[in-house]
């Protein structure tokens, strides 16, 4: 890298929560459970679905890319987050920074964009469910993923390049404890209004209009299931539906309060930061399994086949 420009800095110092030693240690421990937790349950719905022929549909097709994205998401920043919480060493090289800023960005626009695609996806089940299975076909939910995937990766490339062209000032201390955009672009040591603008434009269509057309299905969805005879039927429909609200309202509601507000308390953003990018992905497969009867069946018959197996060989 000698000869080159570099306009910031080859270590970058995580501050993480340093300001409060006391919970580091205690913290090490509630993130590694968590984490063993996340890789378990999200690695769980992609195998149970790959497993079972009768969750091979449109919803659990997306649910798997959530799990995926889920995956991602921590893998790129818990075992730094690890590292920085045992031990002194708070440092983290500096395209490994620009690295796990770039991913994050990437998987966090994308989930928000596949959420919005599970909202359609629950709209034309509910309220055209004679036309479902021509609706989403297997061609068309490729199509949405690919969608969602390539637009999340647009917009981490469109900022990562805009925050490497700033020029950083002599500190390259991080008051967060992963490099995310937003922190990346208060090290610069000029005028920032350009950069900021640009995050806020490009939040815009995922963390603004994803969440519009979530709310617009779901007017639809609540209008169409009021209309049922059977209370039996409102009830399974408010079930299944709910525990996409939940996760909808637990990933939206920190990243509007991080993208669209600049000016947030720093510590209040890292423990928002710490929600969407550490509870979030372990949240996502215990709500969408432990109220869904299709995934509880299937891991019934998977481990009676098993059983089966073992008893047949005895």
């Amino acid at each position: 890298m000698e000869g080159e420009n570099m306009s910031f800095p080859n270590v970058f110092v995580l501050l993480g929560f340093s300001d409060h030693p006391w919970l580091e240690i205690h913290l090490f421990g509630v993130v590694l459970v968590i984490y063993i937790l996340t890789l378990i349950g999200n690695s769980f719905i992609i195998l149970i679905t790959l497993m079972d022929p009768r969750l091979q549909t449109p919803m659990y097709f997306f649910l798997d890319n959530l799990s995926v994205l889920d995956l991602c998401a921590t893998t790129t920043i818990v075992p730094q987050l690890l590292s920085n919480l045992w031990g002194p060493k708070k440092t983290i090289a500096y395209w490994g920074c620009i690295t796990q800023a770039y991913l994050f960005h990437w998987t966090g626009c994308t989930e928000c964009a596949l959420l919005a695609v599970m909202a359609f996806d629950r709209y034309v089940a509910i309220c055209q469910p004679l036309q479902y299975t021509l609706i989403m076909c297997p061609q068309l939910c490729v199509q949405l993923a690919a969608a969602a995937w390539s637009s999340g990766l647009a917009n981490s490339l469109l900022q990562a390049t805009l925050t490497l062209q700033l020029q950083c000032c002599d500190h390259h201390t991080l008051d967060h404890f992963f490099c995310e955009m937003p922190v990346l672009i208060k090290l610069a040591c000029e005028d920032t209004t350009a950069n900021d603008l640009s995050l806020a434009m490009g939040a815009i269509p995922f963390v603004l209009v994803a969440p519009f057309f979530v709310l617009i299905s779901y007017t639809y969805i609540v209008r169409a299931v009021l209309k049922l005879s059977s209370a039996e039927g409102r009830c399974k429909v408010f079930s299944t539906c709910s525990s996409h609200l939940v996760v909808i309202v637990m990933f939206y509601g920190p990243s509007i309060y991080m993208y669209l507000q600049p000016l947030a308390n720093r510590s209040q953003a890292k423990f928002m930061s710490f929600f969407y990018c550490v509870i979030t992905p372990l949240l996502n497969p215990l709500i969408y399994t432990l109220r869904n009867k299709d995934v509880k069946q299937a891991l019934k018959k998977i481990l009676q086949s098993q059983g089966r197996i073992k008893s047949s060989k005895v």
